[in-house]
């Protein structure tokens, strides 16, 4: 194994080649990874939400829980289910074993509720599954406020939503605050009793006239075509104008029955800002994008939004952003790159006060280097940039320069002798490779057991151990082959540099008689000098 340090030694031009390749790829790593407040860990567990209108707590339990518990029981890999019966509401979460295969096991839980369907009273609604998912927590809230109709806010507010949904690292932008408009039928008793008309008949017409219907296809010699009766309502007219009846000569319309008029929903929720009503735009990123980059991007393509208004718009609409999660990331960031920076200045003055300078510069070039070959490594497993890879790095800054005070060391007390930089160098490491390796595996290993943590607690903290066997690795290639050869070429750098200014003080006598001698015979002189 020793034998590699010969080899890097042997192609020096090469390693240092290798060194800054690296130190840009760990650089362009470190910039084009995602960062994130928190691990984006995957929750095993699952809620069923099953709506039924009208039916009570005991009722719930009895019709709907008790049902769904005996179907869902016997599912693979089910750690543990809860179930809640409330009015009108039926819940059950299933928490499954880590490793689960999440597509097999919801598709699987679909079957037995399809199932449990058959078994329930008629009435309810269709259920729904939903997954734990700390990713699909809106990163940016933008509200939209003023002094306008509603109906003109939450125009404004769909169209915003749609341009934001229209780019690639946004996931779903959902609308919060406002209410959907419908179109309300207020039946005047009196017309339908002179009519004739009973309530049951005028909502049949209504009902099934809204709707669309195949009526199959039909066979040419030129090809199939499609036949369909549309009848579903576009606008407004279109029930107005609905007939009912045929009363002699007259048409009787929905419109002469019943007054009808755009509205909107009953207000299920309400959203404010400042203490104003608002219309909320929750932006949902996608997994895998930049939390910063995509908090910026939106709230670029709100501002080109709020540029295309008309003025009069501009001026009564007040778009504001909350919950902005960017700001809480790159103010952790920049915290915690600032914690490293001050982490490697420190180390580096403790070097500089017990070795030197050329060896606190040697070891302040391994803290870095060490830090974006661990970035490189993360962004070739797709790891994400959070707190908790962070703290690893801090953690680890201590520990990765043991190697390289080591190498260095040795290597000073070499050339002190009168070794050659690059071979005290090269010994220093071959001398110093199995302790050096033996010391960073016993640390490692005080860490490989956090990777077999279980539960949420170890998918969160999972990347603290792999962060710390990442830098770790680093280190070693950094102490045993980067820093040798970069050790050994500054050396004789340095000793070039020291033969040319010995040689230069010897010179330089010699070179200030002969200018003197010529100066007191009469010929030009360009100066004194002064021994």
């Amino acid at each position: 194994m020793t034998g590699i340090v010969d080899w890097a030694a042997g192609r020096a031009r090469m390693v240092i080649a290798f060194i800054i390749l690296s130190l840009l790829a760990g650089g362009f790593a470190y910039a084009s990874l995602p960062k994130e407040g928190e691990p984006d860990i995957e929750i095993p567990a699952v809620i069923i939400s099953l709506p039924f209108p009208g039916i009570s707590a005991e009722d719930s339990e009895k019709l709907l829980i008790q049902t769904m518990e005996t179907e869902l029981a016997d599912l693979d890999g089910l750690d543990t289910m809860s179930s809640t019966a409330a009015e009108g509401y039926a819940n059950i979460v299933l928490e499954f074993d880590f490793g689960w295969d999440k597509t097999k096991i919801i598709a699987d839980v679909r079957d037995r509720m399809n199932t449990a369907e058959s078994k329930f009273p008629a009435g309810f609604e269709k259920y729904t599954i939903t997954e734990f998912n700390f990713s699909e927590f809106p990163i940016i809230i933008v509200s939209l406020t003023g002094p306008v109709p509603e109906r003109t806010l939450l125009q404004v507010a769909k169209n915003l939503q749609d341009r934001l949904e229209g780019l690639e690292p946004v996931l779903e932008a959902s609308l919060a605050g406002q209410r959907d408009e419908m179109v309300e039928v207020t039946i005047d008793p009196l017309r339908l009793e002179a009519y004739n008309i009973t309530a049951g008949e005028l909502i049949n017409v209504v009902v099934n006239n809204n709707q669309l219907i195949a009526a199959g296809e039909i066979e040419t010699e030129t090809g199939a075509f499609a036949v369909k009766i549309p009848a579903s309502f576009e606008t407004q007219q279109d029930i107005f104008s609905l007939p009912v009846k045929v009363d002699g000569d007259r048409i009787v319309r929905l419109g002469d029955l019943a007054d009808i008029r755009l509205t909107f929903e009953d207000r299920a929720g309400t959203a404010r800002f400042n203490g104003e009503s608002t219309v909320a735009v929750q932006v949902v990123k996608r997994k895998g994008f930049n939390l910063i980059d995509t908090a910026a991007l939106i709230k670029e393509e709100v501002a080109k939004e709020q540029a295309a208004w008309p003025e009069e718009l501009q001026i009564a609409v007040d778009v504001n952003s909350s919950n902005d999660q960017s700001r809480v990331v790159e103010s952790m960031v920049s915290q915690l790159e600032g914690s490293v920076l001050t982490a490697i200045a420190l180390v580096m003055i403790v070097v500089l006060a017990a070795l030197g300078t050329r060896s606190a510069l040697l070891v302040g070039f391994a803290i870095p280097t060490s830090f974006l070959l661990c970035f490189a490594f993360l962004a070739v497993m797709g790891v994400t940039i959070s707190n908790i890879v962070m703290f690893g790095l801090i953690l680890a800054v201590g520990m990765l320069v043991d190697g390289a005070i080591v190498v260095v060391e040795y290597a000073d007390r070499r050339i002190k002798e009168g070794s050659g930089p690059m071979a005290a160098y090269v010994e220093a490491a071959k001398r110093m490779f199995w302790p050096i390796v033996s010391s960073t595996a016993t640390t490692l290993c005080a860490f490989l057991p956090m990777l077999f943590w279980p539960g949420v607690p170890g998918q969160f903290m999972g990347m603290l151990p792999v962060t710390l066997i990442f830098v770790l690795s680093a280190s070693l290639v950094v102490a045993l082959i980067y820093l040798p050869v970069m050790g050994g070429v500054a050396g004789r750098m340095s000793r070039g540099f020291g033969s040319a200014s010995e040689a230069l003080a010897r010179t330089l006598p010699w070179l200030c008689a002969s200018r003197l001698f010529q100066s007191q015979s009469g010929s030009p002189s360009w100066g004194q000098c002064r021994s």
